[in-house]
């Protein structure tokens, strides 16, 4: 086939690569896109969205079974998995195609297909018709990450699950294993246990999320015990033994190896980077543990290679992946571009309670030499918190003594996902104490809790 050239290639269609593609496309850019499966990515057909589709209707249903509290009468409250299961794939369906209407609005070019690098400039790409050359003076990968395998642990899709096989499981477990608490491990396990599975959690750090603030794990972590899950931390699962039906996991606590019996395994012990058969190495791209070194600007160190997203390291979250797209395609177009700080941002967690955090962690701030001003307002202190019904929460504000500056924010509790994108923009506005002090908060709302976390801080809260 002939050569055919563009401005910009992207290689995968992820919340990072589509993102990339339709900004570089508004910026009068010509564009391909390559995806070896489905546009959209992880994201939009196995991660973000479809998980959050599966956890409102474990959040429903929870609710369902509390309507007594609220005054209501449900009775012979039930689930269908099935149901559930195929809302959660029309939702992501939906929008899988809605990444489709948007490249052809942008008139990009997809090509379906394996990806190669073969040189500078080039892709190669494997389609159902033979494979065709594509040429471009600017390359974005974006080829994302898969779930991590630890030898003797590796999924079957029977008995032991990835986030794929927990998406659309084969059963409803009855005992089931979750192996790690990142925001993955802990989705699953708070959908499973709300419907009713016996689940266990094992962590191998000294604490559940344990990126998150130590005080924020451990409200969480009480909360999900309450709601009947087994929690082991500082715990690491050595083996497992499968049979008819059944897994024998050998656990190992407190230099202790216990076996406990599960019908259901679901390993989710972090992600590693889609680095292989790209040609990389013979480039001369550097990669590090399975993901691409890059810069601030994500550049790779070889002219006109960019990479984005999970494949250039953490944070492993799409709006991070997004955020780099805009900006590798504006620093193609000659824009004058700022450089995406992990720092501001946001990780958010929709388990129940939720969990959601920006910025320093109250220990990371002290190991970095900051002194310290901490707020602290719990949900039992707001009115909209009691009126909803979820009085169990609190959030965590860390200034910088010294400046006032908002170094970091921490919640845990009902729609925090949604709340904390206030202190984002107050970090990406460089916000002090005065600042936020002076802003009004509308009544009754969840987010006064965030000015009164604010005014603790400084010894003036209010209803506390």
């Amino acid at each position: 086939m002939a050569d055919k050239s563009y401005d910009v290639i992207v290689v995968g269609a992820g919340p990072g690569g589509y993102v990339a593609a339709i900004r570089a496309a508004q910026l009068g850019l010509s564009v391909a896109i390559v995806e070896r499966e489905h546009l959209g990515g992880i994201c939009l057909n196995w991660g973000c969205i479809p998980t959050k589709a599966l956890l409102r209707s474990a959040e429903v249903f929870h609710l369902m079974e509390r309507a007594k509290e609220f005054g209501l009468k449900a009775e012979g409250i039930g689930f269908d998995i099935d149901a559930v299961i195929k809302r959660s794939r029309g939702v992501a369906k939906q929008l899988s195609g809605g990444v489709g209407h948007l490249m052809k609005k942008n008139k990009i070019t997809v090509v379906m297909g394996a990806a190669t690098l073969p040189a500078k400039g080039k892709v190669e790409v494997t389609t159902d018709k033979g494979t065709e050359t594509l040429s471009a003076k600017s390359i974005i990968l974006a080829t994302g990450a898969r779930a991590r395998e630890l030898p003797g642990l590796e999924a079957d899709g029977d008995l032991v699950w990835t986030y794929k096989h927990a998406l659309q499981p084969p059963r409803m477990p009855k005992k089931l294993l979750v192996i790690g608490s990142g925001a993955i491990g802990i989705e699953f396990a708070s959908f499973y246990n709300t419907l009713g599975a016996e689940t266990t959690v094992v962590e191998v750090m000294d604490r559940i999320l344990p990126v998150e603030d130590a005080e924020i794990s451990a409200f969480a972590k009480k909360q999900f015990v309450k709601q009947g899950m087994k929690i082991m931390e500082k715990a690491a699962v050595k083996k497992l033994d499968r049979a008819k039906g059944k897994v024998t996991a050998h656990i190992e606590m407190g230099g202790k190896t216990e076996t406990h019996e599960f019908d259901t395994v679901i390993s989710a012990v972090g992600i590693v980077g889609n680095v292989e058969n790209l040609g990389l190495e013979a480039l001369g791209v550097k990669v590090d543990r399975t993901h691409v070194v890059v810069d601030e600007y994500c550049r790779t160190g070889v002219e006109g290679l960019y990479a984005i997203g999970d494949i250039a390291g953490a944070p492993w979250l799409a709006h991070k992946a997004s955020h780099e797209g805009v900006m590798v395609a504006e620093h193609i177009a000659g824009k004058k571009v700022h450089a995406v700080r992990p720092e501001m941002i946001a990780g958010c967690t929709y388990c129940q309670p939720q969990v959601a955090s920006v910025g320093l962690t109250e220990a990371k701030a002290k190991e970095q030499g900051y002194s310290v001003r901490v707020g602290k307002f719990p949900f039992i202190g707001n009115g909209k918190a009691i009126a909803l019904g979820e009085a169990e929460g609190m959030v965590k504000t860390v200034f910088d003594a010294k400046t006032g500056e908002l170094l970091g924010a921490h919640m845990v509790g009902a729609e925090v996902t949604e709340l904390i994108q206030g202190y984002v923009v107050g970090k990406q506005l460089e916000t002090t104490e005065e600042d936020l002090i002076a802003t009004v908060f509308p009544h009754p709302t969840l987010s006064e809790m965030m000015h009164e976390s604010v005014l603790d801080a400084f010894g003036r809260v209010i209803h506390i």
